[in-house]
């Protein structure tokens, strides 16, 4: 029920009148400028003044309208409950005349489109037929899959495709009798579900008010009915909770000469503005339209007015309201009002608006630029140079490049990795016999067992020590092994196939670092390369996903050819052969005389050296006493040509010699075979697998070939393959859309401003 509160309302002031009935130039021009804007669709990015007429079902609102605009609209259930009617009116000393377009901003799915004014059907010169136009206006909108010239002449039993269209029909509406004025009429608030209604299309519907309504610069024109509690009337709470101080909302009173007996004075003090939990800042006021039997008996628009107006000078207690009441009565009263409130809303924003329209508008375009560029109307000639740019950007990478992410810089390490893996696969020989009680410790040179690292291996590189899974090899193993071998040979001929056999088993264990090697290569190639195909191809998803599947191949294929070149190296060092003999007898005398070093019991080296300094013109010592008394027996019995170091051959013979040899040979071929292989293995990786992937633009022409560009149908393709994501088509079209609303605005409000 209506409360008793009461505050004073703000007079309301008559409307600046003119000849012929006209308004004042100014706020004709703000309503021009309104309206020009609304044309644009810029309505979609930035709030417009504007009057959105809502309201309950069966609160009058129809009848209200069609007196305000001199037309009947459309009053069966159905198309005119499901999309807004925007009316554009305007004085002018021209006949009466309707123009009825359909204002396109979005497709059946919703979307946002380019802003298309599609003209339906010629200009009405009757207002009578205006109601059957519109209907057919809002099927059109329904059912935008059909072209919309199709429902002017039928199309009556369509079904509609959607419930709901923010699309909407707009009225241009001018003549000698009408009002300078413009709103969108909005379907009205449904109450329950029923009669041909769902709990969706309630929800659509307030939707659709809700998203007018919270709008700071929308006037909302609340139409209220006597007939029924206030409390009921659901439009008001909706207007209420976006407007909540009242400031922006007018109020209006219909069906007056409906209310219950006795509620007629609740109404009055309503029109007052005296609740003040009901009071609104434009105040309130009250219309009597036709009733539904008048309508049916072809009440004219001027019998209409007469017998409004003759209501609320004869209708108790509606005729003794003072005369500052008196103004808030009857639809032109109404309409003046709103005229007034709008315009002055429309020069308050304008300023604002301009901003707005220009900070949007520099938006839009950075936003657009950051997108990528729009598909290439040469779709073969895009294709080429996207390829060409690809194999570009391959080519320098894997050539190299000075940056610290370059691939030679990413590999290098696991190269030296590759490189210690198979140094450390060397022999662990022991140049004695295994003990007794074997701790089975893995052998380090250095690690206690009385072996250091020869003086020259650590003297040209860093410390060659085996596996850590190596066992190792003492000298009878060797010794065992080299006699199990013999067959028919002649003593002391040991088979070079024992050499050959330990040196195999060294060469097995290089497989597993160059295959690690390899496959590391092979997973950054992967990894970058498709990394360029997304930099080049990121907005083509067609194009990505199939050069990724061609280079993909490719790499798979050359990956393949680089693994058989990997076998084929080792399979080589299977059977040991060098041509640098030099280098191969130099290491072999070295750790010939290491390993005898470390026997010294065949091997007196400290008995040597002191041999090879001994002087016989010089030295005391008992020494070379003793060895010149040795040098003179021999020249006593006539043997002659003896050196002091002759005498370390009567040290007995090592009989490990022949293990000590192989040990030898063996050893130095490592140093000669494991070097050859740690350069041929990242050289074969990078002349087959890095520099074979584009070597003589092969793959370049394997994409053209494979993705068919240069086919009969390579144009078709082409097309396909640049059919870009259709999120950023999306966003584009999007942007250009708003792009175009935007300069549509500016350029109408310069030419209003003229």
């Amino acid at each position: 029920m209506l409360g008793s509160d009461s505050t004073n309302c703000n007079d309301v002031k008559p409307a600046d009148v003119g000849e012929a009935g006209g308004y004042s130039t100014t706020r004709r021009n703000m309503l021009d400028v309104a309206n020009g804007l609304y044309g644009t669709g810029v309505s979609m990015d930035i709030e417009i003044p504007m009057i959105a007429v809502i309201g309950s079902q069966s609160t009058g609102k129809s009848s209200l309208l069609e007196n305000i605009c001199g037309i009947t609209l459309p009053r069966a259930s159905g198309t005119c409950t499901r999309c807004p009617t925007e009316c554009r009116l305007s004085h002018s000393s021209s006949p009466w005349k309707c123009t009825v377009t359909l204002r396109l901003i979005t497709d059946r799915h919703g979307q946002a489109v380019q802003i298309r004014t599609v003209p339906f059907g010629d200009a009405i010169l009757d207002a009578t037929e205006v109601a059957d136009r519109i209907s057919r206006a809002q099927r059109a909108i329904l059912n935008p899959s059909t072209e919309a010239s199709f429902f002017l002449t039928g199309g009556e039993e369509t079904t509609p495709e959607t419930t709901f269209s923010r699309n909407c029909v707009s009225l241009e509406i001018s003549g000698p009798d009408v009002v300078d004025l413009s709103f969108v009429d909005l379907p009205g608030i449904i109450a329950s579900a029923g009669s041909g209604t769902t709990t969706a299309d309630i929800e659509l519907v307030r939707a659709l008010v809700t998203e007018y309504a919270k709008n700071e610069s929308c006037i909302i024109l609340l139409t209220v009915t006597c007939e029924t509690e206030f409390e009921n009337q659901g439009a008001y709470q909706l207007a209420r909770t976006f407007d909540p101080a009242g400031k922006r909302t007018i109020g209006v009173l219909t069906k007056p000469d409906r209310a219950p007996r006795g509620d007629e004075e609740r109404w009055i003090t309503l029109l007052k503005n005296e609740y003040s939990e009901l009071a609104l800042d434009n105040g309130w006021f009250s219309v009597k339209q036709p009733d539904s039997v008048q309508l049916a008996e072809g009440i004219t628009r001027t019998q209409a007015r007469q017998e409004e107006k003759d209501f609320f000078a004869s209708a108790m207690p509606w005729a003794s309201l003072p005369l500052r009441f008196q103004q808030r009565l009857g639809t032109l009263n109404l309409a003046e009002r709103c005229s007034d409130v709008l315009s002055g809303l429309i020069a308050k924003r304008l300023p604002d608006i301009q901003r707005t329209i220009q900070d949007m508008l520099r938006m839009t375009e950075s936003q657009l630029g950051e997108l990528p560029k729009e598909p290439s109307k040469d779709p073969v000639g895009e294709v080429y140079g996207l390829i060409s740019k690809f194999s570009s950007a391959m080519t320098q990478y894997v050539e190299g490049t000075p940056n610290g992410d370059g691939l030679l810089q990413t590999i290098r390490p696991k190269e030296q990795e590759f490189k210690d893996a198979i140094r450390k696969t060397a022999p662990d020989f022991r140049p004695f016999e295994q003990p007794d009680v074997d701790d089975d410790l893995p052998f380090n040179y250095g690690n206690g067992t009385g072996l250091t690292l020869p003086e020259f291996l650590s003297n040209e590189e860093e410390p060659c020590l085996p596996e850590e899974n190596t066992h190792a090899i003492y000298i009878n193993e060797v010794m065992d092994f080299a006699l199990q071998a013999i067959t028919r040979e002649l003593p002391d001929n040991i088979p070079f196939v024992v050499t050959e056999s330990l040196i195999r088993e060294v060469i097995t264990r290089w497989e597993a670092p160059a295959m690690q090697l390899f496959d590391y290569v092979e997973e950054i190639l992967n990894a970058k390369i498709a990394e360029f195909v997304h930099a080049e191809c990121s907005q083509y998803p067609h194009l990505d996903f199939s050069v990724s599947t061609v280079v993909a191949d490719y790499i798979a294929e050359r990956a393949q050819a680089t693994r058989e070149r990997l076998k084929w190296l080792r399979a080589l060092e299977e059977r040991p052969r060098t041509l640098n003999d030099h280098y191969f007898r130099d290491y072999r005398d070295k750790f010939l005389a290491w390993y005898r070093g470390q026997r010294s019991q065949y091997n007196n080296v400290p008995f040597l050296q002191k041999l090879k300094k001994h002087n016989a013109s010089q030295g005391s010592s008992e020494f070379h006493e003793n060895v010149r008394a040795i040098m003179a027996a021999f020249s006593a019995l006539d043997i002659h040509d003896i050196e002091p170091t002759d005498l370390a051959k009567v040290l007995p013979a090592d009989p490990y010699e022949a293990a000590i040899s192989i040990m030898a040979s063996v050893r130095a071929y490592f140093q000669v075979a494991y070097k050859r292989f740690a350069d041929n293995v990242p050289n074969a990786i990078d002349h087959e697998l890095v520099l074979g992937l584009n070597r003589g633009q092969a793959l370049d022409a394997v994409l053209r070939k494979e993705l068919g560009v240069s086919g009969p149908d390579g144009f078709r393709l082409c097309a396909e393959y640049l059919r870009e994501d259709g999120n950023v088509a999306a966003r584009r079209e999007e942007l250009r859309n708003k792009r175009d609303r935007l300069n549509k605005a500016r350029k109408e409000l310069m030419r209003l401003r003229q």
